[in-house]
């Protein structure tokens, strides 16, 4: 496996953006500076991490949120990392996955707290009593999908807690600078400050696919 940088920054992708989007599609265009925007905002939230994830999260919602006709909201995740995969020859997301295992990823991934099953059976939801051996089984798949390079088992997993994560965020199942999910909150941060970036910077190289018409889309009054 090729070893490369994968971090990017905000004013790098500001940088290349500039030069290059006079050959940008219109719809992808406005995506791209969305995008781009939020994950400027996420670099500067510092130490608050509840906002930090919030604003990368806004960015992965600029980036891949259309008028698509999908079933659900982790059909669109699929989708889009199924894409982002076969445009990414290089394998720069399954590299920046390998370089961050042994920190934040793994230990997002073995976080009972960000596991859905976990929550469906303590809220009472029939069905889930064997919430422990779930979790036990996605551990192990995570690892199998690592070992066989399988990026979009691998992001789709990932984005899988991360969506509880957002959700408790969200939904105001948790208490802003909380200690109670700070461990959760930091290895989510981390994940998306590395992976937003290079899927924003993958797309960019790739403006001339189909990448959906944006939400909300600027309109003259």
């Amino acid at each position: 496996m090729r070893n490369m940088p994968t971090d990017l920054t905000f004013q790098e992708l500001k940088d290349k953006q500039r030069e290059i989007r006079d050959g940008f599609p219109d719809g992808f265009g406005l995506r791209i500076h969305r995008a781009i925007s939020w994950v400027g905002r996420a670099e500067k939230a510092g130490d608050d991490l509840d906002a930090a994830f919030l604003f990368y999260w806004i960015s992965f919602n600029a980036a891949y949120a259309d008028e698509r006709d999908v079933q659900t909201e982790r059909d669109m995740f699929n989708w889009l990392f199924t894409r982002l995969t076969e445009l990414d020859p290089e394998n720069r997301l399954y590299t920046a996955v390998w370089n961050r295992f042994t920190g934040p990823i793994r230990l997002f991934l073995e976080n009972q707290y960000v596991f859905s099953p976990f929550w469906s059976h303590h809220n009472g939801h029939p069905g889930f009593e064997d919430w422990q051996d779930r979790f036990d089984r996605a551990r192990s798949a995570f690892h199998r999908a690592l070992a066989e390079q399988r990026t979009v088992d691998i992001l789709s997993m990932l984005f899988d807690r991360l969506y509880v994560l957002r959700n408790q965020l969200i939904h105001g199942g948790a208490t802003w600078n909380s200690s109670v999910n700070r461990d959760q909150l930091r290895n989510g941060v981390a994940i998306l400050s590395v992976q937003m970036p290079l899927m924003i910077d993958i797309m960019m190289d790739n403006a001339n696919e189909e990448w959906g018409k944006p939400f909300y889309p600027v309109v003259d009054s």
